[in-house]
């Protein structure tokens, strides 16, 4: 029996539309986001698409989890209670600023971005190869690597547009496959490459990517809508054990500051590279030290259900590649104890599901850096169990397990401005305007 506590590309899945050109300003350049519908349909929600969101997310942290063990010789940071026996290498050091170029070098980009599902999955622009060819890409700050369907992929690849490494002058074959499993049984599986890679007009040379030749059932084109996927973790749950895409950008001196920025919102989305975009977020921002550098972990101080604080200090992984946020059975069930109405649909619904009386979904707080930042009531409810139910389904969700930490996704983020400082290691929320 499989235990739903796996979200990867069904719950990065709520968010998109489609990609924008890069535009620039003093500040730097965006790169827009788009998105579609998938997991509701006239306000109905989808189980099968949840379910199997679910699903995938463990399978997603599985694969990092055994990437970070491999790469740095260590214990993972979080586990979800998987034996990760996988003989480990030395562990990559973040960059520092002395790695970089002076700042007269750099620049700032920004990646506009748009909402590909519902709130479901945040796609925007990259560029790949020499002559660069243009492929739309979900940013996922849960993973750290690029991959992208190849030209001999039969696969789930249909649709897709593929990387074809020897039509580019600058792809050298780094000849090491790579291949990571999902929740589905299906894999992504391929060779690995380094080519030129441009995202908000910055470039970086000689980054590492991946060439699929199989892609999983839930990259097919009628339910992934992008090409691939750029991680923006740190380098040490990367699949490949190289640079993701940003920390190549500061290490080659391409950015003015070690900052990306998200924007996730039903319009004007973008990423931000290199800084952070000041149109879009008003006072200052609050700041949560990285615990751990693999994943974008910091500590989440409390949650507060209306006024209540109904959980104290739990560790968690900002994802911008998760729709939904996903705890531990327990804190899950102490939060929903403090809801009026709410209920465990896992026997009725799908394993770790809540849901909520429609008229009366709470304001949920989540405290980082002492600072309490509100999700609306209308974004945590994902939409009604069946048509004509007075009960709506929650996008907070257990993931099954005994884990200890929580993992924080889109149904937070969308209420705030969030920045990644890999310079300071820390995570930064401020609130949008």
């Amino acid at each position: 029996m499989l235990t739903i506590g796996y979200v990867f590309f069904a719950l990065q899945l709520f968010a998109l539309a489609t990609a924008s050109p890069v535009d620039r300003d003093n500040n730097g350049t965006r790169i827009h986001l788009t998105r579609r519908q998938e997991f509701v349909q006239d306000g109905v929600v989808d189980v099968t698409a949840l379910i199997q969101a679910l699903l995938n997310l463990l399978k997603k942290y599985e694969n990092t989890m055994v990437a970070y063990r491999r790469n740095t010789g260590e214990d993972p940071p979080i586990s979800f209670g998987v034996p990760l026996n996988v003989p480990g290498n030395s562990a990559p050091s973040a960059p520092s600023s002395s790695d970089a170029s002076p700042p007269s070098k750099r620049a700032t980009g920004a990646i506009a971005l748009t909402n590909e599902g519902n709130n479901q999955l945040w796609q925007g622009s990259i560029s790949v190869g020499t002559p660069a060819v243009s492929y739309t890409v979900d940013f996922d700050t849960g993973s750290s690597d690029i991959f992208l369907p190849g030209s001999s992929c039969t696969t789930n690849c249909q649709g897709h547009k593929m990387y074809n490494p020897s039509a580019s002058t600058t792809s050298a074959d780094r000849q090491k496959s790579f291949r990571l499993a999902y929740g589905d049984g299906s894999s992504v599986q391929g060779e690995q490459y380094s080519d030129t890679v441009v995202g908000g007009g910055l470039t970086a040379t000689g980054q590492a990517l991946g060439a699929a030749n199989t892609y999983s059932a839930g990259l097919a084109k009628s339910k992934f809508p992008p090409d691939g996927l750029v991680g923006m973790g740190y380098q040490a749950i990367s699949q490949y054990n190289s640079p993701p895409f940003f920390q190549t950008l500061v290490v080659q001196g391409k950015t003015t500051s070690p900052v990306f920025a998200f924007k996730l919102a039903t319009s004007g989305s973008e990423l931000f590279l290199g800084g952070v975009d000041t149109k879009l977020y008003t006072g200052d921002f609050t700041y949560a030290p990285v615990t751990t550098r693999g994943y974008w972990q910091v500590n989440m101080d409390s949650v507060t259900v209306n006024t209540k604080s109904v959980l104290g200090r739990i560790s968690a992984v900002i994802d911008t590649g998760t729709t939904l946020i996903v705890g531990d059975t327990s804190s899950i069930k102490t939060f929903y104890t403090a809801i009026p109405g709410s209920k465990d649909v896992s026997r009725t619904f799908g394993a770790g599901y809540y849901t909520i009386p429609c008229s009366s979904f709470p304001t949920v707080k989540l405290t980082f850096g002492g600072t309490p930042f509100s999700i609306a009531p209308s974004i945590l409810n994902l939409g009604q169990v069946s048509r004509g139910s007075k009960d709506c389904v929650s996008g907070i969700v257990s993931s099954g397990t005994s884990q200890n930490f929580w993992i924080v996704g889109d149904v937070f983020l969308r209420n705030v401005y969030s920045s990644y400082d890999l310079g300071n290691n820390r995570v930064g929320f401020a609130l949008l305007k």
